[in-house]
C-alpha cells in the first residue's frame, strides 16, 4: 500500500511564498510521476505541476513562473515552491503519484491566498 502525505499548507497574503511537501512511503515503483492539483471551492480538481521521477515537468499555464516542481527520490518527496501567490491560488493542493495503472492521493493541504 502506498500513502502520501502533504505538509506546508496555511494562511500567506497576497505576493507572499509557501512550500509544500508530499512524503511518499510504501511499495513505489522507481519509475513514476508525482504531481500536484488543487481544487477551489466549487471548482473541479486542477492540474499545478507534475514531475518525472527523471526530473521532465510540466506546469498549468496558471502557475507557470511562479511555482517549481523538484522531487527528492532517495526520500520519494516531492515539493512544492510557490512564490509571487495571488488569491486565485487558494486551494486544497492534493499530491498524487502515478505508476502504471496505480494512481495514488494524498489527503490534502489546504492553502489560502489572503490579506
Amino acid at each position: 500500500q502506498v500513502q502520501l502525505v502533504e505538509s506546508g499548507g496555511g494562511l500567506v497574503q497576497p505576493g507572499g511564498s509557501l512550500r509544500l511537501s508530499c512524503a511518499a512511503s510504501g511499495s513505489i515503483f522507481r519509475i513514476n510521476i508525482m504531481g500536484w492539483y488543487r481544487q477551489a471551492p466549487g471548482k473541479q480538481r486542477e492540474l499545478v505541476a507534475t514531475i518525472t521521477s527523471s526530473g521532465s515537468t510540466n506546469y498549468a499555464d496558471s502557475v507557470k513562473g511562479r511555482f517549481t516542481v523538484s522531487r527528492d527520490n532517495a526520500k520519494n518527496t516531492a515539493y512544492l515552491q510557490m512564490n509571487s501567490l495571488k488569491p486565485e491560488d487558494t486551494a486544497v493542493y492534493y499530491c498524487n503519484l502515478h505508476f502504471g495503472v496505480m494512481n495514488y492521493w494524498g489527503k490534502g493541504t489546504p492553502v489560502t491566498v489572503s490579506s
